[in-house]
């Protein structure tokens, strides 16, 4: 079904279920509306491919490359996802959700994340250094060690995440949502006891 790799492929609709692609060779080209299921894209090579409108689900893409990979309204669900490099994809379009993930490690930076939803997921030393994280949600998310500097977080929501460090004076955190006790997190640099 697939012509040779130097040809651009368009795969649209289709479902694909417990590839191993970290040992097979991933066709080039445009996937629309594809769905991904259980697949194993560990290391594997997705530069210079378009994901629009995908779902990957209990995916594993840990170390992939995405050196000018197109990630355009893509949902993950349940993928693990270690020490990706999202700052290396095509920013034309880039836009993406998570739901259930673990995205250790996973570097974020100077990348636009306008509106971007984080549910229930592990983003233990992520970087977010630069980025633009404006209105976006982070819904039950630890964030333990992730990085934010310089970072605009002004009217995100952190209500239900827990384990951030945020300084104030570092980022932009106008009208951004925290609770209690959480909150305390945006005190840590300054080494103080709160009871």
């Amino acid at each position: 079904m697939h012509e040779s790799i130097m040809e651009k492929n368009y795969i649209a609709e289709q479902t694909f279920e417990g590839k191993d692609l970290a040992t097979d060779e991933f066709p080039k080209g445009d996937y629309e509306q594809c769905v991904f299921n259980g697949c194993n894209f560990s290391k594997c090579n997705l530069s210079d491919i378009r994901f629009i409108e995908c779902e990957f689900s209990g995916c594993d893409l840990s170390m992939a490359k995405l050196e000018n990979t197109s990630l355009r309204d893509v949902l993950f669900k349940e993928c693990k996802m270690l020490g990706l490099r999202f700052e290396t994809c095509n920013e034309f379009g880039l836009s993406f959700s998570f739901e259930g993930c673990k995205l250790n490690e996973s570097s974020f930076y100077k990348t636009s994340l306008k509106k971007t939803s984080f549910k229930n997921s592990l983003l233990h030393n992520a970087d977010f250094t630069e980025c633009d994280l404006s209105s976006s949600i982070f819904d039950n998310c630890d964030l333990a060690g992730a990085i934010f500097n310089n970072t605009n977080l002004e009217k995100s929501d952190f209500g239900t995440s827990f384990n951030y460090s945020i300084d104030p004076e570092s980022n932009r955190i106008k009208k951004a949502r925290f609770s209690i006790p959480a909150v305390t997190g945006l005190l840590s640099k300054y080494d103080i006891k709160i009871s």
